[in-house]
């Protein structure tokens, strides 16, 4: 069933943030990125209301964009990543 409701819900309605693990509001998610929204926000918000028609009244073409069409690599790569840095200052260390 897809969801009419135009606004988001009060900031006494919490849900379970994915990354946090705690529940939060949708004021919270909306400007948590240095003021802008994060990245997740319309996954998971878009049961509640229709948090992209939201931001597409509220933010440019070029910031949807950044925000929410950017890939985030994933948590492994980010991991052996910062390992190979890690040897690396090592080895400079040494």
């Amino acid at each position: 069933m897809k969801n009419t409701r135009d606004n988001p819900p009060e900031d006494d309605f919490e849900i379970r943030c994915p990354r946090l693990g705690h529940e939060i509001s949708f004021s919270y998610c909306r400007s948590e990125n240095k003021g802008l929204p994060c990245f997740k926000t319309l996954d998971c918000w878009h049961t509640y209301f229709k948090v992209e028609f939201f931001f597409s009244n509220r933010l440019t073409p070029e910031q949807m964009e950044q925000i929410f069409q950017k890939q985030t690599k994933p948590k492994i790569l980010s991991l052996m990543e910062l390992i190979e840095q890690a040897k690396k200052t090592k080895k400079k260390q040494s």
